[in-house]
């Protein structure tokens, strides 16, 4: 099947979908971007989503270059001009193009929009979160400003191909203090000796996930307590269980962490409950 995307106002085939050589996206990482899950056809928690878009244009000293009702209905076309059910639409807006130069082009140049979507395989999801994931710790290099989702993500490709290397699925970035951040692309949760869920709040030094702050609300009705705060990773070894957090794979049970079997080595009963139960509280629009 022919895929297709949305760039600068039109809709493209594919292998047509390209941007200038000069945008700043491309040359500065000048760019932010949203990922939203797609399930039945319709997509998740998309007001969230703009919101967080938002916060981060706003950030970036940017605007959204369209009513949001009309930037809503372009991910749904992408998403239903790919035939996606089960999958994802992805959303980067840029600076626009302009001559190299670090400052800000004046006049402003019109923003750069591309939306992109592709089905993601969900029996694999689920083959992998019943069988749980690894996770490896790397040292956080990052900027100052991880709360910005931006497109710089150089540092979490290097994460998560230092995962992989390691025959791990993730990586969890560690601080000076030797807490953990969050993984590469997804906040990072574990569950205390005391069954309390435990996840490091949303400052500057995290992505303030959507997909964990719907699982506050799917927390409360389980009748579990979350503290917020940070964790080290000695801390996380001796957990009774571990779990991730991103649009595309929802609740991810951990089960090794640098190697050493988290629990009983198998997905625990909180975190497979909350998969279960995530999506009676996320948006479907």
């Amino acid at each position: 099947m022919s895929r297709y995307a949305y760039v600068n106002g039109r809709y493209l085939p594919f292998r047509d979908a390209k941007v200038h050589v000069e945008d700043r996206g491309y040359q500065f990482a000048d760019a932010v971007y949203e990922v939203c899950e797609v399930r039945a056809g319709h997509l998740i928690d998309e007001r969230r989503h703009l919101d967080r878009l938002e916060r981060s244009l706003h950030a970036i000293r940017l605007s959204l270059p369209m009513s949001r009702a009309a930037l809503g209905v372009v991910l749904r076309e992408v998403a239903a001009r790919n035939r996606i059910r089960f999958g994802m639409v992805y959303l980067q807006i840029g600076r626009g193009v302009a001559r190299r130069d670090l400052a800000f082009p004046m006049p402003q140049p019109a923003p750069s929009v591309v939306v992109t979507a592709r089905a993601l395989n969900r029996a694999r999801l689920d083959a992998l979160a019943a069988a749980g994931i690894a996770v490896v710790s790397v040292p956080d290099n990052r900027w100052g400003r991880v709360d910005i989702k931006s497109v710089g993500l150089l540092p979490n490709a290097l994460a998560r191909q230092a995962a992989i290397e390691q025959g791990a699925r993730e990586a969890w970035f560690i601080d000076k203090s030797g807490a953990v951040t969050e993984g590469a692309s997804a906040n990072a949760w574990i569950v205390s000796g005391e069954s309390k869920l435990v996840t490091r709040r949303a400052d500057h030094a995290i992505l303030g996930g959507i997909t964990r702050s719907v699982l506050f609300e799917a927390v409360e009705a389980q009748g579990l307590v979350i503290e917020e705060r940070p964790f080290a990773l000695e801390e996380a070894y001796a957990a009774r269980e571990a779990f991730i957090t991103s649009a595309t794979q929802n609740v991810m049970p951990v089960v090794r962490i640098d190697g050493r079997t988290i629990g009983d080595g198998k997905p625990g009963p909180v975190a497979t409950a909350l998969r279960r139960e995530f999506h009676r509280f996320a948006e479907s629009s």
